[in-house]
């Protein structure tokens, strides 16, 4: 017993270098990377621990700093730090810093 593979109805195998192209309706946005949330967890409160932000609103401030960072952009998450730029805030000093620590754990998604 022989089997017609003329006639089959197996698949052809999968081409992995061949691809579809992706449709990309919505324009890529710089987002916190997901992989390296932990190494920016530590630098950035180290930048907070040094500021005289109220130890308090410290947690809550860098929460939704990360949640605005990884999840709608970076760009937002810097509208959202100028906000405590302030004299009992944050200096302009640490908005640099925190900035410049914003862009090299980015990641354009």
């Amino acid at each position: 017993m022989s089997i017609n593979t003329k006639n089959s109805t197996r698949k052809p195998p999968r081409k992995f270098g061949a691809s579809k192209p992706k449709n990309r309706d919505s324009k890529r946005q710089s987002m916190l990377s997901n992989r390296r949330i932990g190494p920016f967890k530590y630098d950035i409160k180290e930048i907070l621990e040094k500021s005289s932000l109220d130890p308090s609103i410290q947690s809550s401030f860098l929460a939704s700093l990360i949640a605005k960072a990884s999840r709608t952009s970076i760009k937002d998450a810097k509208i959202y730090v100028k906000e405590f730029v302030s004299e009992e805030g944050l200096t302009d000093e640490e908005y640099s810093r925190i900035s410049r620590l914003l862009d090299r754990y980015s990641k354009y998604r």
